[in-house]
C-alpha cells in the first residue's frame, strides 16, 4: 500500500494552522503521532505539495511502521497565520489539534506526543493528558518555565533572551532594535518597549519575577500550565537530554520528580553532547555517543514497545547514560552517590574587582545556556577571573551526580554575585564541565558590606571519569556574559536597577571547597 500525504488549513481562534497528515495508506485506522513546531519558516516559501513531500520523507520510518503522523506549523510560523508569542497560544492550539484528530477517519483511539526542545513544550502545556494519549517521546526540554529563563535569579540571556526576541511576532514585527548588548540596558524593564517597539506583557512579567518560589510561575505567563506536567501522567514517557544540553538539570529534576507509577513505565536517556545531540561542535567527540546511531530508530521503537510490539530501546524505570572518558553507555538509577570527595580550594584568600559595565565571558554555555561545550579560555585570562587547580588525582575517579561547592566570601557592596565554572584538564585544553551562579541576597537579604558569608553552589548532574594524574580547574568570577545578565552590585529587583557600581569581592579559599559525588562503577550496556 502506498503512503498518503495531505494538508489542511485548520481554522481556530483567528488563525489558519497549516497541518500535514502522513498516513500509511488511504484505508484503515492508525496510532497517531502528533508533532507541532515553530521552526518551519523555510517551509513558508515552498508550495503545500512540496512541504507534504518533505514531511512524508522525514517521517517515513513512522509511516512504514504503521503510524499516522500529524505535523502542524505553530501559530504565526511557516504557513500558519496569526501572531507567534512564545508559549502563549500553545495549549489551546494543541488541544484543538488533538480534538480534530479524534474526528478523523484514520484515528484508532491512540495518540502519542513527540517533540524536542520547544516542540516538547507545546505538549507539556496540554497536560493533564487525555486518556487516549498512550505515550510520549519528549526530548531536550523540561516542563518548568523558570528553568528556561533563570538560574538562581539570574536571567539567562544566553538561552532565552535572544531566542525570545527572534520568536516574538515573527511575521508582524520584522524589525527589532536588538543586539546582544540590549540586555545590558538599565533599567532592563524598558527592554521590550525599546527592542520590540511595544510592551510584551508576558516578557515584562518574567523580568519582574526572578524568584523560583514566586506564585507567578504558576500563572500562564510563568508557564503554570506545564508545571509538573508529567509528574502523574501514568503513561510511558521517554525523556532525552545530553550532559551538555541546556535543560540537562531540569530534565533530571523531572525524572526524579515522577511518581512511582509513571517512572516505572518511563525511561531517561542521556547522551554526552549538546542540545542538538550530534557533538560536531564540541571539543571532544565521544565514540558511539550519538543517540540516533547507537540506538537506531529509538523513537519508533519506544512507541512500538508501548504497543507491546517489541522491547523498549531503553530500560524502563532506569537512566541510560554515557559515561564520559570511560566511553561507555551505562544503565542504573542514577541517584547521587553515597560517597563524596572534598577538595579545599586553597590557602589564604583572593580579592578582585568586578565591574558590571565590563563583564567577563566564558566559552560554551555547558548545561545552563546555549553553546554546549568548548575549550576554555586561558587561566586567569582577566583581572576578574581567578583560576585555581586541584592537586593531580592519584587514581581514576568516577564523578557521578551533582557536584556541589561552598564559597566563603566578602564584598564591599550590599549585594553582588559569584560565578563558578569547573573544567577538567586534558591534553588538548581545559574541558568545561559545569557552571553555577548565585548572589549574596539569596543567602542574606540584609547583608552588610564587609561581613563574611557562606554561599552554596550546586551543579547539574554529570557522569565522567577524572583519570589518574589529571586535575580539575575552578574559575571564580562575578559575571559570565553573555550567558547571564550582569549583576549591578545593587540590592533589589535586577530589572529595575538604573545604575551599577564596581564591587571588591573576596573569596576565602581555605574555607571554600568542592564536593564531588563519587560513583560506583556500573556495567556497561554491552556487558549486560
Amino acid at each position: 500500500m502506498k503512503p498518503i500525504v495531505q494538508f489542511r488549513y485548520l481554522e481556530y481562534a483567528g488563525a489558519e494552522l497549516f497541518t500535514v497528515i502522513c498516513l500509511p495508506s488511504d484505508k484503515g485506522r492508525f496510532p497517531t503521532m502528533i508533532y507541532r513546531s515553530p521552526y518551519v519558516d523555510a517551509e513558508e516559501l515552498l508550495s503545500e505539495e512540496e512541504v507534504c513531500e518533505q514531511r512524508l520523507s522525514h517521517y517515513a520510518a513512522w509511516v512504514e511502521h504503521g503510524y499516522a503522523v500529524v505535523f502542524q506549523h505553530c501559530r504565526g510560523r511557516g504557513k500558519s497565520s496569526g501572531d507567534c508569542v512564545p508559549y502563549i497560544y500553545e495549549r489551546e492550539d494543541g488541544l484543538f489539534l488533538q480534538d480534530w484528530i479524534r474526528t478523523q477517519p484514520f484515528y484508532n483511539g491512540e495518540l502519542y506526543l513527540y517533540g524536542g526542545s520547544y516542540t516538547s513544550s507545546v505538549h507539556f502545556v496540554t497536560a493533564p493528558f487525555a486518556p487516549d494519549i498512550r505515550g510520549a517521546i519528549l526530548e531536550v526540554q523540561d516542563c518548568e518555565r523558570y528553568n528556561c529563563n533563570y538560574r538562581n535569579g539570574f536571567y539567562k540571556m544566553g538561552l532565552h533572551g535572544e531566542w525570545y526576541v527572534k520568536m516574538y511576532k515573527h511575521k508582524s514585527k520584522l524589525k527589532k532594535s536588538y543586539t546582544t548588548d540590549s540586555y545590558r540596558m538599565l533599567p532592563l524593564s524598558e527592554f521590550s518597549k525599546t527592542v520590540l517597539g511595544e510592551s510584551a506583557e508576558d516578557f515584562d512579567e518574567i523580568l519582574r519575577h526572578p524568584d523560583r518560589n514566586d506564585p507567578f510561575w504558576q500563572t500562564r505567563y510563568g508557564g503554570g500550565e506545564a508545571h509538573d506536567a508529567i509528574k502523574h501522567a501514568n503513561i510511558p514517557i521517554l525523556l532525552v537530554t545530553g550532559f551538555y544540553d541546556i535543560y540537562a538539570g531540569g530534565v533530571f529534576d523531572m525524572w526524579h520528580g515522577l511518581d512511582d507509577q509513571t517512572r516505572a513505565q518511563s525511561a531517561l536517556a542521556v547522551h554526552p553532547f549538546e542540545h542538538g545531540g550530534k557533538g560536531t561542535d564540541q571539543p571532544i567527540f565521544f565514540e558511539n555517543g550519538v543517540l540516533k546511531e547507537k540506538f537506531d530508530l529509538y523513537p519508533v521503537r519506544w512507541a512500538d514497545s508501548v504497543r507491546g510490539k517489541c522491547e523498549p530501546p531503553f530500560a524502563r524505570g532506569k537512566v541510560t547514560y554515557y559515561k564520559l572518558f570511560d566511553n561507555k553507555w551505562c544503565c542504573d538509577d542514577f541517584y547521587d552517590a553515597g560517597q563524596t570527595k572534598k577538595l579545599v580550594l586553597g590557602k589564604g584568600s583572593v580579592t578582585y574587582k568586578y565591574n558590571p559595565y565590563a563583564p567577563a565571558s566564558f566559552q560554551g554555555g555547558l548545561s545552563t545556556n546555549l553553546g554546549g561545550n568548548a575549550w576554555q579560555n586561558q587561566p586567569n585570562a582577566r583581572y576578574d577571573v581567578i583560576s585555581l587547580y586541584t592537586e593531580p588525582f592519584s587514581e581514576d575517579t568516577f564523578v557521578k551526580g551533582k557536584i556541589k561547592a561552598k564559597l566563603t566570601v566578602q564584598s564591599d557592596c550590599e549585594d553582588t554575585c559569584f560565578y563558578l565554572r569547573l573544567s577538567l584538564c586534558k591534553e588538548g585544553g581545559d574541558y568545561g564541565l559545569r557552571d553555577d551562579i548565585n548572589q549574596i541576597s539569596n543567602f542574606d537579604a540584609a547583608y552588610r558590606p564587609g561581613d563574611t558569608l557562606e554561599m552554596d553552589f550546586s551543579f547539574d548532574e554529570h557522569a565522567f571519569v577524572v583519570q589518574n594524574g589529571e586535575k580539575l580547574r575552578i574559575d571564580i568570577s562575578s559575571s559570565a556574559y553573555p550567558h547571564y545578565v550582569p549583576h549591578t552590585n545593587q540590592r533589589g529587583l535586577f530589572a529595575e536597577q538604573t545604575t551599577a557600581r564596581i564591587s571588591t569581592n573576596t573569596v576565602i579559599l581555605d574555607r571554600s571547597f568542592l564536593e564531588l559525588p563519587i560513583g560506583v562503577s556500573s556495567a556497561s550496556i554491552s556487558e549486560k
